[in-house]
């Protein structure tokens, strides 16, 4: 038998999920804050939290200096296009594992896991030389590509796993009555999956516009997204740390809002085929 949670218990819970959330978000909060100091107020010690005139000067010279539009619309194509090719390529694969797994499919998806653990500056240069070949340097449809195979495990991964919930009694009835595998995967499977598809979509999408590494050492100017945007304030005389951080603001803005209008259908994904 469960054992009731008391009123001061339930308490308790609360107050250490707000503190646990508000020290996580406050590096975010600081930042923005900071983002509407000026040069001198920024770097002042002790540091100035409220009580400082605040300022929108440098969102103007951001605006002034860069491109945003240019980055932004790098970073929701590159993000975009990594996010759709990587499930394209991963329902199938989580399918097969999940429907008809072989002796081997639990090594197979370990194997992929273990491919995250690989350093990324260890296969930096080759990747270099790869993209030269291919006239893919300084492309979106280079790191597209770059990103959803990196990020392609943790998508199986997560498909993987939503798959597993579903009875495949439900597929067995489909195909007796005459289903396609390309009917069963797009007309029953995927529909049934869509808050767990939603979901990793989602995680995805944060994953590829956040991606720092390849972006900046696979870019230079045509493709660069919204990562080479901030670390266009760092410069050999210092880091502006106003201007940096209204670029950061900048940056992070459209993710946090999708983020925002999005937590309830990342929650049901998450929670997809828990006990209820």
């Amino acid at each position: 038998m469960a054992r009731s949670v008391t009123p001061q218990r339930k308490a308790i819970n609360t107050a250490f999920a707000w503190a646990i959330g508000l020290l996580i978000f406050f590096p975010i909060l600081w930042t923005i804050i900071t983002s509407f100091k000026t040069e001198a107020q920024a770097i002042s010690d002790p540091p100035v939290f409220l009580a400082f005139d605040w300022t929108l000067e440098n969102y103007s010279a951001v605006l002034e200096r860069s491109n945003y539009a240019r980055f932004l619309w790098n970073s929701i194509i590159i993000a975009g296009g990594s996010t759709l090719l990587g499930v394209i390529i991963a329902v199938p694969a989580a399918w097969s594992m999940a429907f008809v797994p072989s002796h081997r499919t639990k090594d197979i998806l370990l194997w992929m896991l273990s491919t995250k653990m690989l350093p990324a500056v260890g296969v930096l240069y080759p990747m270099y030389l790869i993209f030269i070949k291919f006239g893919l340097l300084d492309s979106r449809t280079g790191l597209v590509i770059v990103l959803m195979l990196i990020n392609l495990p943790i998508i199986v991964w997560m498909l993987y796993t939503y798959f597993k919930e579903i009875p495949g009694e439900i597929l067995e009835a489909a195909r007796m009555d005459g289903a396609t595998l390309k009917s069963e995967i797009i007309h029953i499977l995927t529909p049934m999956a869509i808050p767990g598809i939603a979901s990793t979509m989602l995680l995805n999408f944060i994953l590829a516009w956040n991606e720092a590494f390849w972006t900046l050492n696979l870019t230079a100017a045509k493709a660069a997204p919204l990562t080479a945007f901030i670390a266009s304030y760092s410069s050999p005389e210092g880091l502006f740390y106003a201007k940096l951080s209204a670029a950061s603001t900048m940056a992070i803005a459209p993710i946090l809002i999708l983020g925002w209008f999005s937590q309830k259908q990342l929650v049901r994904g998450l929670t997809f085929g828990a006990v209820k």
